[in-house]
């Protein structure tokens, strides 16, 4: 492995790293109301499209990240989507009367 790859695969491991607290924290709380739709729809398109780019110059690093942060990623979306669908669409968290 040269050094590029190392630093290549260093970089994309803790930039996943970085994602797993938000995600983890999003996904037990079930709160979405502070989450931008828009943003997290531009960022998961991004992730795609790292992942196709990692295929086609078949860079395991960038496909491995990013296949990682896309899970998560879309997980959040959904989530987020559901919660704007629901009724009253605050993309915040049900609550009981």
């Amino acid at each position: 492995m040269s050094l590029a790859e190392a630093i290549g695969a260093l970089a994309a491991v803790m930039t996943t790293l970085a994602f797993v607290p938000q995600a983890l924290k999003v996904v037990w709380s079930r709160q979405t109301e502070a989450i931008s739709l828009s943003m997290y729809v531009l960022f998961t398109t991004g992730v795609v499209l790292w992942g196709v780019y990692g295929l086609l110059t078949w860079q395991w690093p960038i496909i491995i990240a990013n296949g990682v942060t896309l899970v998560l990623a879309a997980i959040i979306l959904g989530m987020k989507i559901a919660a704007v669908l629901s009724p009253g669409g605050s993309g915040g968290t049900e609550q009981g009367p």
